[in-house]
């Protein structure tokens, strides 16, 4: 990060930091398990536009996150490239992203990353849309399905395994498909499914970006998950910062252990 950026990043993160905690009131646990130094990928659950902010209060060091490009087209285009965000093309393998945030490890630095690649979330909302579309006859089944699989989340793609199962039936599936998340509480309570089934269905695939680029430039890879609600003066917004963990050369292995690390955090929230 030049100077000109950390110096916008030191100024705006203690201002919007306190904005930040006051209006969401959330709960940091185990910020001293993120290291004061060396090169170090953050990296955890995406539930929110605001998720990043609860590990950037949680921390004095600069982290370069990862964002899509579009933010940098829109009007606060000038802030996410004030305090050194990296933008990603999602519609390609995006070369140049991958290029600055190893240079940002390389030079020993912080960086932000989501390893689901995308919001796992709020797209239930475009379902909802799709699913009042078809009980107005406006589109079949078919197209309705079809549709909702290019905007599904990890709890409605669960939700279609338990119907492919017939552990609920399809009317179970169409009438819960807004709110999947809810729902499979719900299942958990009538003893349809556990609570550690639940669990394992909580995030999108894990990119392997993540654990590449840590294993490139020997980075340690620091978890954490996000679990609450982003409500004014929230009671349960939680992020739960896990211990860091070097990635190694088996990169299979790694994701499987970011994977298992963020949803054992994410158990331990919902725990209180």
């Amino acid at each position: 990060m030049s100077n000109e950026k950390m110096t916008w990043y030191r100024i705006a993160r203690p201002i919007l930091g306190t904005i930040y905690k006051l209006w969401y009131n959330p709960k940091v646990i185990g910020a001293e398990n993120i290291p004061e130094d060396g090169a170090i990928v953050v990296a955890g659950n995406h539930i929110h536009i605001m998720d990043q902010c609860n590990v950037i209060i949680a921390t004095k060091r600069c982290l370069h996150y990862m964002a899509k490009k579009e933010y940098f087209d829109g009007k606060f285009a000038f802030f996410f490239k004030a305090v050194g965000c990296i933008p990603v093309d999602r519609s390609k393998k995006d070369e140049s992203a991958t290029a600055s945030a190893l240079e940002v490890l390389n030079n020993g630095l912080a960086l932000g990353i989501f390893p689901e690649g995308t919001r796992n979330g709020l797209k239930e909302e475009r379902i909802k849309e799709l699913y009042e579309e078809y009980m107005k006859d406006k589109i079949s089944y078919e197209e309705f399905f079809k549709k909702a699989k290019k905007n599904k989340t990890s709890f409605v793609n669960y939700l279609e395994e338990l119907m492919k199962e017939k552990i609920i039936t399809k009317e179970e599936f169409l009438d819960n498909i807004t709110n999947a998340g809810g729902y499979l509480e719900d299942l958990i309570l009538e003893k349809r499914i556990t609570k550690q089934e639940y669990i394992d269905h909580i995030l999108l695939p894990l990119k392997f970006g993540t654990v590449s680029m840590a294993s490139k430039t020997n980075a340690m890879i620091v978890p954490y998950a996000i679990t609450g609600d982003y409500k004014f003066r929230s009671k349960n917004l939680t992020v739960r910062i896990g211990k860091p963990f070097a990635p190694g050369n088996d990169l299979a292995k790694a994701n499987e252990k970011l994977d298992k690390a963020i949803k054992d955090l994410i158990k331990e929230n919902l725990k209180e």
